[in-house]
């Protein structure tokens, strides 16, 4: 059974939630977000904060339990503070750019690679060689991220390529270190 789907959901002030038949509706400052109910939970609002239930026993809805409760928890989080994500580029010659709704990256290869933004998304590039990636859907967010990392995965041996900020790359010995 889910110990995350016990803990309710804090409303905090200027977050309205309600719940709809089989939809769950947030919104805040930054925004509007909403999500169907999963199979085998309920959703009610008691004393300013959202508690998830199970209707049964079924395998099915002891998953969706804890599932239903963290995407109530992220989009209340994501209408209040929202959600960032921050590449770094490196390589000789490697940099982005915005221009007007995708970005051009310049990873090495014969043409620049361009990816349209999606709606919801907002991507800045404060230098060449860092994009900041910031929405209120952390679905969003984390898939966007996900996709501009894919055009070029960081290599183990110089470390070119798109990594996430935080990320570490092991690095491997080249040739030399084997004598």
């Amino acid at each position: 059974m889910s110990r995350i789907g016990k803990i309710p959901v804090q409303i905090p002030k200027g977050v309205t939630v309600t719940i709809d038949g089989s939809t769950v509706k947030v919104k805040g400052s930054k925004g509007s977000l909403e999500h169907g109910i999963l199979f085998g939970t309920l959703a009610k609002i008691e004393d300013n904060k959202v508690i998830v239930e199970k209707t049964n026993e079924t395998p099915q809805a002891k998953m969706n339990y804890g599932t239903m409760r963290a995407h109530i928890a992220n989009m209340i989080k994501g209408v209040t503070e929202g959600y960032q994500k921050t590449l770094l580029i490196e390589g000789v010659g490697y940099r982005a750019s915005v221009e007007k709704n995708e970005v051009v990256l310049n990873l090495g290869f014969a043409e620049p690679k361009r990816y349209k933004i999606p709606n919801g998304i907002k991507v800045e590039t404060p230098e060449q060689t860092k994009i900041v990636i910031s929405g209120i859907e952390i679905e969003k967010v984390g898939q966007t991220a996900m996709e501009l990392r894919a055009f070029r995965k960081p290599e183990p041996y110089k470390g070119k390529g798109v990594r996430y900020e935080f990320e570490h790359i092991r690095r491997k010995a080249g040739k030399a270190a084997g004598k």
